[in-house]
């Protein structure tokens, strides 16, 4: 997702803080173990550059699953004995480790543990199965993952509205990637299927034309001549835009607009951008948020990819599908043959507590 892209704005002043409408990204990735697919609508809080028709932002990660309860530290002292060292005092009066670990408990202790009993079954199903994670296996989900997000710094900003890290996120990749791993010899993905895929969804494999841009925004006609002749006079044009342009939103970036299609910016805008060539600079040109001058920078053209193209990243997508849809009696199967204690659950309680405590980790692992 584009957070640089420009919105309608309603009046003078909300044209100064938002310009920019975020691309709707609907994409279609595989749900880590610590991530479950929630549609959230938000807007940027910072000021976004103005240029665009109105469109909506779609930021499809929010932490939650088996893994969510990790957040909470679970000490390894037993609740009982063995733990009255202080681990802080008040005024003199101690705070003991079992007081400590007896509190975090109640903060969320049987859930945390229920996760580390899940993940300590999945490591050891995938020592069985002489499965293991690298780090190469790690980074090439992530870079499939910016590539969904429109590039690194949409996947960072999706990222940040859930409340995560790259870091955590690397975790849970390595988790689902190792469930891929040892689920993916019971998928079969036939290549009738493959074309039902693409046929279904080959609106969604093609690119429109685009276009990359920056542009300064000024309030007058004059402001905006004066700019284009510090340009013509070889002045930088992203030093320029830093200082001048009122589109706050993209002047921290130089100007730069990132890359968009027809129909995504305001008429005039998106015409000159259109009929430029890279590296050329516009002459003023006049709309409804003021006089842009536009530096058209890059170019991609229109792509419409066969089957054939697209045929290994369409068995990838199946191959999660079915993996998602095996995990669920795979977890189920691997509580119900396990020997698990659990001493933060009552005895009688413990297998319907697991058991619920799977349910999470299977919705998750689905897509």
């Amino acid at each position: 997702m584009d957070n640089n892209k420009p919105s309608q704005p309603d009046n003078e002043e909300e044209m100064k803080d938002s310009l920019t409408e975020e691309r709707e990204t609907e994409q279609e990735t595989t749900i880590l173990p610590e991530m479950q697919e929630e549609e959230n609508q938000q807007h940027s809080s910072e000021a976004q550059p103005q240029v665009v028709k109105g469109k909506k932002s779609v930021v499809w990660m929010a932490i939650s699953g088996v893994l969510a309860a990790a957040l909470i530290v679970v000490l390894v002292y037993p609740p009982f004995g063995g733990g009255r060292e202080s681990v802080a005092s008040v005024n003199g009066t101690n705070i003991s480790k079992d007081e400590l670990y007896n509190e975090l408990v109640s903060l969320g202790g049987e859930s945390t543990l229920n996760s580390m009993i899940t993940m300590k079954l999945i490591d050891q199903e995938a020592t069985k199965a002489n499965v293991s994670v690298t780090e190469q296996d790690v980074n090439a989900e992530i870079e499939t993952l910016k590539t969904q997000y429109g590039g690194e710094e949409g996947l960072n900003s999706a990222l940040s509205q859930s409340g995560m890290t790259m870091d955590s996120l690397k975790k849970n990749t390595e988790v689902q990637v190792k469930i891929r791993k040892i689920l993916e010899p019971q998928t079969t993905v036939k290549d009738e299927d493959i074309s039902a895929y693409y046929e279904a969804n080959k609106a969604t494999f093609a690119t429109p034309e685009q276009v990359r841009a920056s542009h300064i925004l000024v309030k007058t006609k004059e402001e905006a001549d004066d700019i284009k002749k510090q340009l013509d006079e070889g002045a930088d044009f992203a030093t320029l835009a830093k200082e001048k342009s009122t589109d706050t939103g993209s002047a921290a970036n130089g100007g730069d607009l990132g890359f968009f299609g027809e129909g995504e910016m305001v008429e005039a805008f998106e015409k000159a951008a259109f009929s430029m060539k890279n590296d050329e600079i516009s002459d003023p040109i006049k709309s409804d948020y003021g006089y842009h001058i536009i530096k058209r920078t890059d170019y991609k053209e229109a792509t419409n990819p066969t089957e054939e193209d697209k045929k290994e990243d369409i068995r990838n997508i199946l191959v999660e599908q079915q993996v998602g849809e095996l995990s669920t009696n795979w977890m189920s199967e691997l509580r119900s043959k396990a020997t698990i204690v659990n001493t933060l659950e009552p005895a009688d309680e413990s297998s319907d507590a697991s058991a619920a405590s799977t349910t999470d980790a299977e919705s998750s692992a689905k897509e």
